[in-house]
């Protein structure tokens, strides 16, 4: 069984596996394409490359439960995530981790290790398998692109636990599902907490709360590490933290954002041309949308990614947004009633992209707060007349385009 995540989502996959009782090993690798060929084999030899080709995840079955999940890019640096919170020194010297480090499920290898070497009890064993097991599924069932492969074949062994896999999907939809609230507070489970506002903090919190802060708030410590340093699912910890951020005590600091920031220019600098950023993960539609606007003087973005450019705008402070309707992950709709509920994006033109041209989806796009609608496809003049409408372009240049 293969195929492509537009075709069928994860949870309609793991449900097949339970259903048929299957035995194997499910493969999944982020932002392929159809015409892409997915290779069992060639992918774990990937993972153990210095430049893996994609994001990829494992997945072990026994009988249509899960007993094992590992990201395709597994150090063994979770495992000692989760070691910390149990206070556990591993006493295994280089050569024996570099060992471990070349096999096909290098974690498992290690979790055994560390069971025949009496370093942890079964029970802590099972717990980490827990963990592991949610923070993988976390992130499969938060994913709409990518292809999957599933081959049956010989349960990974020895087995310590086995996982029912349907009330394991119910509750992490569940999770996944209140994650999307907190955008775009929080959009990443990489992302690092700094405290910018001690001061505040003190003034308004526990002494002992603020401690804590400060102690887990390094700008050194992802979200996801710091679930695995307290044994919390992510949710409760991007919970916790929540209001700190809203209050702008605490920042989140995403690495691939700081990188992007520096290749873009603040509004207001030099040429003082209009910013229009075009959320939309049609590649095409956002290549011509930056090549009219760009032709005319505009200053054009397009992020292809809907749950990065939902951040990636509050850096960008764009002046007008054009956003495309159907959209995985995180839909037009959604991205439009997120921006309108946050002050900076009140007033900024939102425009949605359309493939339909119909009452439902005007009104619909009107009740969630968008300025306006382009129908695609669209040509120069239509998406032109738009820019006219709502950019003041003589406010930004000074002067008439010449």
């Amino acid at each position: 069984m293969q195929g492509n995540l537009n075709e069928i989502d994860i949870r309609s996959i793991l449900q097949l596996i339970e259903l048929g009782q299957r035995t194997g090993q499910l493969l999944v690798e982020a932002g392929f394409h159809k015409q892409d060929h997915l290779n069992l084999d060639e992918t774990i030899r990937h993972r153990h490359s210095k430049n893996p080709r994609k994001q990829s995840w494992f997945v072990f079955f026994l009988n249509g439960q899960i007993i094992y999940c590992q990201a395709g890019d597994s150090n063994l640096s979770r495992i000692d995530d989760y070691l910390r919170h149990y206070r556990v020194e591993t006493g295994l010297d280089q050569k024996h981790n570099t060992s471990l480090a070349t096999q096909n499920v290098p974690e498992y290898g290690y979790l055994w290790t560390l069971l025949e070497r009496n370093i942890i009890s079964p029970k802590i064993a099972h717990s980490i398998i827990q963990r592991l097991v949610q923070e993988t599924l976390f992130d499969l069932l938060s994913l709409h692109q990518g292809n999957f492969i599933f081959r049956q074949g010989a349960a990974l062994a020895p087995q310590l636990t086995s996982l029912e896999i349907a009330p394991l999907v119910a509750r992490i939809t569940k999770q996944v599902q209140e994650w999307k609230r907190l955008y775009p507070q929080i959009q990443s489970p990489e992302q690092l907490p700094v405290l910018v506002d001690t001061v505040e903090l003190r003034s308004s919190l526990p002494e002992a709360t603020v401690n804590k802060l400060q102690h887990w708030a390094d700008g050194k410590t992802s979200l996801r590490q710091l679930a695995r340093y307290l044994n919390r699912d992510l949710l409760t910890i991007a919970k916790a933290i929540y209001p700190y951020v809203q209050q702008g005590w605490l920042q989140l600091v995403d690495a691939a954002t700081n990188h992007f920031q520096t290749s873009i220019p603040e509004s207001g600098e030099e040429n003082h041309r209009p910013r229009i950023v075009c959320i939309d993960d049609t590649t095409t539609i956002c290549e011509a949308v930056e090549s009219i606007l760009k032709l005319h003087g505009y200053e054009a973005i397009a992020l292809t990614q809907p749950l990065e450019a939902l951040g990636l705008v509050f850096q960008l402070k764009p002046d007008l947004i054009l956003c495309d309707i159907a959209m995985p992950e995180l839909d037009g709709y959604e991205i439009c009633s997120m921006l309108r509920h946050s002050t900076a994006f009140r007033l900024v033109p939102i425009i949605m992209l359309t493939g339909k041209d119909g009452f439902i989806d005007r009104v619909r796009a009107r009740m969630v707060g968008a300025t306006d609608y382009l129908t695609k496809p669209f040509d120069d003049s239509e998406l032109l007349m738009l820019m006219e409408k709502y950019v003041n372009y003589k406010s930004f240049m000074g002067t008439p385009k010449k």
